[in-house]
């Protein structure tokens, strides 16, 4: 599992993982091909069903992540979303 500027990414989840999370019965989020600043005001576990976006934290290196990967965003991080592909994920805040 990679970290980068306490993002974590789990590149290869376990259908176990997904289904102990309960991932599937998490809210849906889409998004076209943008960018956009945001800021975390509470850690998001993500897990991108379509698309890709590079994340740059501000003052940190950019992550591309994207299709299959369970990602958790922390809280209190401030970042720029840069969607490459259109994307399609479930999300949970908390």
């Amino acid at each position: 599992m990679a970290t980068q500027v306490g993002i974590k990414v789990d590149a290869n989840p376990s259908e176990a993982t997904l289904s102990e999370l309960g991932v599937f019965g998490w809210s849906v989020w889409t998004k076209e091909v943008s960018e956009f600043p945001w800021t975390y005001d509470e850690a998001e576990t993500c897990y991108f069903l379509e698309g890709e976006v590079t994340v740059t934290p501000d003052g940190g290196e950019p992550v591309t992540v994207g299709k299959g990967q369970l990602v958790t965003f922390p809280a209190g991080m401030s970042c720029t979303w840069a969607v490459t592909q259109p994307v399609r994920k479930h999300y949970k805040f908390g």
